[in-house]
């Protein structure tokens, strides 16, 4: 009887383990697991969960794998095609063949800019039903395609989905901590999309343009900031939230929807009656596209605490990112497979299928979170990777390498990609720059010889012609102010008083149009690259330094060519008048900010002064520096008037300090600060401002249906209304209805944290993030939403770029248009001085002299612009100079904003490495930080003295206790009591309690050395070796170090609570570089290691 009633425990006891084992695997995290042995209920392939063993994943791509022939764009494709202006940027992919010997070197350069281009995309497949049933017996795997996705529309299914309202194009966003949640924004829609799960992302990749159809309602899920579940200073960034499951039934959906919602049902509209009968009724409409956006709006009303959900079925544009994924390779785990491929060749005589297959491709981890491991065949790769992988070198995967996605088929788990470049080693820092400038498609190549045959030889000297045919400032005192090491001077200043009332303030503009002729050779080159790139010790020009840093920059001391406006302003700021045209100037000496700065604090002698810190700048014998300096200070004052009166008229300054960085002989940081911007920056950037503003109001009242302009979005109602409610539930009242109102209370409350200015710098942080990134655009565009053309921040309705044109591609657009008005004015004048004569005989000759500014005056002669003869003027000179009607400059706008985008993107990158290595060589820091937000796995802080946010997790972590009160957003941790084991059922693995915390125990903290009476040290000193190994070195910034006391447990953390965290390198040899952030705590209950 005994024995029986042990076997039925027993049998209940298996049964029960069993079923909390199928629990646990639904309810693991896909991002937790591994991407080759992910959990069969991510891929669906008729609509029910799939059931296969982790090992015959191996097989998701069949002996005929998968690489698409490689398409060279012909000249009509790459003229015609809007998808690719973005693709021919990047530098010419080398691709590398198997019979290529490539061979590793650290100072691999990327491949200059070719003529051949190349699209590794394949063309769009057509797929069946997608029904099909799998087996698991791996003895039949080479007869059953196995399908883990569904098949994408056909293109002529997905045009009349998108035009019927049944699917939406958007841009495809991954979020960073959790690839299996993505983000779709619908133009429109208040509230982004969530494609949840692999499965609903069918394939797309960061940056692809996609076709999403959405869920019915009652799939939609909770947004996060309502859920409750993690409280956040700012619940409008989608990276910042917490894991979702990537996979959930329909039941399981619908039993998580709000009761408040008005609907249940799994229609797309609610049967509320708050939905409006225009709503109602719009499926008569002809738009019907437009009907189903006003639908979803309406849904969205109506459930305010819900998300919508989807699913992409298609993929429209391929992102250019797909050509350049950055990453490790998997040795190990090649070599491990490889191992037990032998093995059981020895044991059997014969290798499985399975183990054959599987070491037909290793795989690519990349660095950026966002993207899925690559399968790379390994008969692709270069012989030199072969040889030493046959050799059991584990160190080629310390090497940093680049690949480009051939293919991702619906038979295939992972996408199926080649080895284009071999970077070097990912723990120095050349080969990093180079993976962010072939990631982000930054063009580091020479400049091509034809576009260098654009410009005449130097030394040059401004034509006579130009002289007699320009206004002569050459006798003005005008300066430029840049940085220290700036050698692209495009911007100079000047002023005079002309009485007691006017000031004559003049911005001079560099004419790069001058050399940079309309579909030039250069111009396509400039077009091209759009932008200057700055990576602190790297600068990637647009222009050739024979251009940029000789005949189109204001170098003092030489003759140079400008495009000008001449203002006068009054003591209250206000334009009285202003002038514009061609100029040729002289420059008296090139001033930093530095120089600048210390003129406006007086600290110069008038006569003779004196810079510290800096060489005197050199002054043209034309000029005397008691002219510079009374200019210097005349512009100081008067910029300081535009300001206020900026600001008063509704502006917004959301602004936070810079890091920066002090460099060695050899390139190498060594230390780093913030640097926060001083008047001298404001005096230029107001004028700089005041001059886009002009530019565009006279290009837009021109050419309204073809100018290039920048707007500024109003950022989201929804996250800027939640921002608002968290700092007022912290004591700090905002009012966020315009931009003015948000600058004026972020002002009192500066004024009320003069004692707490890391605060204030954590309320900038947060207050710009929901705001919206500017753009170009093209008036045409938005013809008849003049509305949208305005700039938020600024509280301006016209602006756009002119001051920038050695470093900008807008700038020159804008150059161009500015001109051809000039041009028409000066056609429709002569014009009317014809007419004039005919009519008043010799009494035309004063009618012939006077100021004739129709279009470019500062009030606009409209009745002039709209007559015939001022159309056919303006035509007439856009014609001769160029200028791209709005299908081409719409184009032209939406790449610049891609390639400014990824410019910053590049810059920011580069400062992260830069810290990153700068972190590597001192080890770590120890720096005080706020919490932003708090949850029951991690938490999110701010490191001022960084001025960057990172996270810690510590969640499963050996030996520490985590206690989450909800209800008042706290969090508890401390050291547990009791030996610490795993929970029952995870999957995970506990992390050691390093990883999540610097501990210490407080016996073993330094004390302050007594000093006796006599003068000499105490003999009682106590060191913790602990913190002293922990702390070799710091940085400057971080000298308190030894000052800074760790935080005691049990630690209670609330929202915007100060905590002292550990800083240090993770990363590079050995995986993707970031920063890694700990907790600095100290306790007298120091768990031991568990054996």
């Amino acid at each position: 009887m005994k024995g029986a009633a042990e076997q039925v425990v027993f049998e209940k006891k298996k049964r029960f383990r069993s079923k909390r084992s199928k629990q646990n695997v639904a309810a693991t995290s896909p991002a937790l697991v591994n991407e080759m042995h992910v959990q069969a209920d991510e891929f669906h392939g008729d609509g029910n969960t799939l059931s296969y063993s982790a090992q015959s994943l191996n097989f998701s791509s069949s002996s005929e794998a998968s690489r698409a022939d490689i398409h060279v764009l012909n000249e009509q494709e790459m003229v015609v095609r809007a998808s690719d202006i973005s693709f021919r940027s990047l530098p010419a992919m080398q691709v590398i063949n198997s019979q290529d010997n490539v061979e590793f070197q650290n100072n691999s350069i990327i491949p200059d800019v070719g003529a051949k281009y190349f699209n590794s995309c394949p063309e769009p497949f057509t797929y069946g039903n997608g029904n099909h049933s799998f087996k698991n017996n791996l003895n039949d795997i080479d007869s059953v395609k196995k399908k883990y996705f569904f098949p994408h529309l056909t293109e002529e299914d997905v045009l009349k989905a998108l035009q019927k309202g049944d699917a939406f194009k958007a841009s495809f966003r991954v979020n960073a901590y959790n690839r299996a949640e993505a983000y779709c924004t619908l133009d429109g829609v208040p509230v982004d999309a969530l494609i949840n799960g692999f499965s609903a992302q069918n394939r797309a990749i960061e940056g692809d343009t996609v076709a999403v159809m959405l869920d019915p309602v009652a799939l939609w899920t909770r947004l996060k900031g309502s859920a409750g579940r993690f409280v956040y200073c700012n619940p409008v960034d989608p990276n910042m939230f917490p894991e979702v499951p990537a996979a959930a039934s329909s039941d399981s959906l619908l039993k998580q929807i709000d009761s408040g919602c008005p609907n249940t049902g799994t229609g797309l509209l609610p049967s509320d009656e708050r939905v409006s009968s225009s709503v109602k009724t719009c499926a008569s409409d002809q738009d019907e596209a437009a009907c189903a956006i006003r639908k979803i709006c309406a849904m969205i009303s109506s459930c305010p605490s819900k998300r919508p959900t989807g699913r992409v079925v298609a993929i429209l544009e391929k992102s250019s990112r797909r050509d350049a994924v950055i990453g490790f390779l998997g040795v190990k785990q090649f070599l491990s497979q490889k191992e037990v491929y032998m093995v059981s060749r020895q044991i059997f005589g014969t290798a499985n299928n399975f183990s054959s297959l599987s070491n037909d491709y290793i795989q690519l981890a990349p660095t950026d979170a966002k993207y899925p491991r690559l399968m790379i065949p390994v008969n692709s790769l270069p012989d030199c990777v072969k040889d030493r992988l046959n050799m059991g070198d584990e160190t080629v995967e310390k090497e940093l390498v680049a690949a480009s996605i051939d293919d991702w088929s619906d038979e295939n788990l992972l996408p199926h990609a080649h080895l284009s470049h071999i970077l070097g080693r990912g723990g120095e820092i050349k080969p990093q720059i180079a993976a962010i400038l072939l990631e982000k498609a930054i063009c580091n190549a020479d400049f091509s010889p034809e576009s260098l045959a654009c410009l005449p030889d130097v030394p040059w000297e401004v034509p006579i012609k130009e002289i007699e045919s320009r206004k002569d400032f050459r006798d003005l005192c005008v300066f430029t102010i840049d940085p220290s090491t700036a050698t692209d001077l495009d911007d100079a200043l000047s002023v005079e008083r002309i009485n007691d009332k006017l000031f004559r303030v003049g911005v001079h503009i560099a004419d790069v149009s001058y050399f940079v002729s309309p579909n030039s050779p250069l111009d396509i080159e400039a077009q091209k690259r759009s932008t200057s790139v700055y990576i602190l010790q790297h600068r990637l020009p647009m222009l050739p330094s024979r251009l940029s840093e000789d005949l189109g920059s204001l170098n003092p001391g030489v003759e140079r060519l400008a495009l000008s406006i001449i203002w006068d302003i009054d003591f209250s700021g206000n334009v009285i008048d202003h002038w514009i045209g061609h100029s040729v100037i002289r420059s008296c000496c090139k001033l930093s900010y530095e120089h600048a700065q210390e003129i406006i604090d007086g600290s110069c002698d008038v006569e003779n002064p004196l810079f510290s810190g800096n060489s005197k700048p050199v002054l043209d014998n034309r000029c005397e520096w008691k002219d510079v300096i009374k200019s210097v200070t005349d512009l100081h004052e008067l910029s300081k008037v535009l300001k206020e009166n900026r600001f008063q008229n509704g502006a917004l300054r959301l602004e936070s300090s810079k890091l920066v960085f002090s460099f060695d002989e050899s390139g190498i940081p060594y230390d780093s600060n913030l640097h926060e911007r001083k008047d001298a920056h404001f005096l230029v950037e107001e004028f700089m401002l005041l001059a886009n503003r002009t530019a565009a109001q006279v290009i837009s009242r021109a050419f309204p249906d073809s100018a290039l302009l920048r707007r500024h979005p109003e950022p989201n109602p929804r996250k800027l209304k939640e921002f608002e409610a968290f700092w007022s539930k912290h004591g700090f009242d905002l009012d966020t209805s315009s931009a003015g109102q948000l600058h004026f209370s972020l002002w009192k409350i500066r004024e009320k944290l003069k004692d707490d200015p890391v605060l204030f710098d954590v309320l900038i942080n947060y207050a710009s993030k929901p705001m919206q990134l500017a753009s170009y655009f093209s008036t045409g565009d938005l013809k008849d939403k003049e509305n949208e053309w305005a700039h938020y921040a600024l509280a301006i309705p016209l602006y756009t770029h002119f001051t920038s044109t050695l470093r900008r591609y807008p700038d020159i657009v804008v150059h161009r248009t500015l001109i051809a008005v000039l041009q028409a004015e000066e056609m429709y004048h002569q014009q009317k001085v014809v007419c004039h004569r005919g009519s008043k005989g010799n009494g035309a000759i004063a009618y012939e002299r006077c100021s004739a500014r129709y279009f470019t005056g500062l009030h606009f002669d409209k009745h002039a612009a709209e007559s015939k003869e001022g159309r056919d003027a303006l035509s007439a000179a856009a014609l001769k100079h160029q200028i791209p009607r709005n299908e081409v400059l719409a184009k032209i706008a939406a790449y610049c904003n891609e390639r400014k985008l990824a410019s910053k993107h590049a810059e920011e990158a580069g400062e992260k490495l830069y810290l990153w290595s700068l972190l590597r060589k001192k080890e770590i820091i120890i720096s005080e930080a706020r919490v932003l937000g708090v949850g029951p796995k991690f938490m999110s802080i701010y490191i001022h003295k960084l001025s960057m946010e990172r996270r810690i997790y510590y969640e499963e972590v050996e030996g520490l206790t985590v206690e989450w009160l909800e209800v008042t957003s706290t969090l508890v941790l401390d050291i547990s009591r009791n030996r610490r084991f795993h929970k029952r059922g995870s999957l995970m693995k506990c992390r050691a309690l390093e990883e999540a915390a610097l501990v210490s125990n407080p016996c073993d903290l330094v004390l302050e050395q007594p000093v006796l009476e006599d003068g000499s040290a105490s003999e009682v000193e106590a060191v913790s070796a602990v913190v002293r190994d922990a702390v070799p070195d710091t940085i400057s910034f971080a000298s308190e170090n030894a000052k800074m006391d760790p935080s005691f447990l049990p630690l209670t953390l609330r929202p915007l609570s100060v905590i002292p965290v550990v800083l240090h390198a993770v990363g590079g040899d050995d995986g993707p570089l970031d920063i890694g952030a700990r907790l600095y705590i100290s306790t007298y209950f120091t768990q031991p290691k568990v054996q």
